[in-house]
């Protein structure tokens, strides 16, 4: 479909766009990068969806509608195509916790989420998912019409259709020893809605923007594109 190649044009990040510490999973980050390489991860996912086709064509009431839905699985794609450092993870909650305790229970709860999400991370990256894949993946995600209040639902399905279509073609023609891949690849999916969105919001993202919401944040994002500037902090 003519869709593919636009889909993989749009990948905002050459790896070099996040400097190497994206490409060494080994290194130890403190607590600000990985905060900063979140929020990175984010801003590119926002970035990606300007740019792909047929999503700045929508209205702009539908792209802040799909965007704030599916942000969170986007941003877990994202994070295992990056090779995002998890065992920073627990650590983070640690801050996290110190600054504002919780009761027992909800920090068992908060820790079962964490493992959810490092583990949809972990087994993104045991299929060694290409940035090919991953595009056509993260507009499968997007184009999803359980979003609410859109105001062409069939015109986002078929976009989805479309991007699963060249999910489809592309892994029959890179991968044809492997003929269950296109399968295990969408099964996937449904499971990053396993990932608490709140969760990664608090883990990553609090330090960041206090108490400003993330829905707000990629609202502003969307509309001032690249000449956006993070509250409290800069992220050059």
């Amino acid at each position: 479909g003519d869709l593919f190649p636009w889909l993989c044009g749009a990948e905002p990040y050459p790896t070099s766009r996040y400097g190497s510490q994206c490409m060494q999973p080994n290194n130890i980050m403190g607590i600000e990068n990985i905060c900063e390489l979140a929020a990175r991860l984010l801003f590119s996912a926002v970035e990606w969806a300007r740019n792909i086709p047929f999503f700045p064509d929508l209205q702009i009431t539908d792209q802040v509608a799909l965007l704030r839905l599916t942000w969170s699985e986007l941003f877990v794609l994202n994070a295992a195509q990056c090779s995002m450092p998890l065992h920073v993870a627990p650590l983070l909650a640690a801050a996290g916790l110190h600054a504002s305790p919780m009761s027992a229970d909800r920090v068992v709860a908060f820790m079962d989420h964490i493992r959810i999400f490092q583990e949809q991370v972990e087994k993104l990256k045991a299929l060694h998912v290409d940035s090919a894949e991953y595009s056509c993946l993260k507009a499968i995600v997007l184009f999803t019409s359980d979003a609410c209040g859109l105001s062409d639902v069939a015109h986002v399905e078929s976009l989805q259709e479309k991007s699963q279509c060249a999910l489809e073609e592309y892994v029959r023609s890179q991968y044809p020893n492997q003929p269950t891949r296109f399968g295990k690849l969408l099964l996937r999916l449904p499971s990053l809605r396993t990932v608490s969105s709140s969760v990664i919001e608090q883990l990553f993202f609090v330090r960041l923007v206090g108490k400003t919401p993330i829905e707000t944040l990629i609202r502003d994002m969307l509309l001032s594109g690249s000449s956006f500037n993070w509250p409290y902090m800069s992220i050059q």
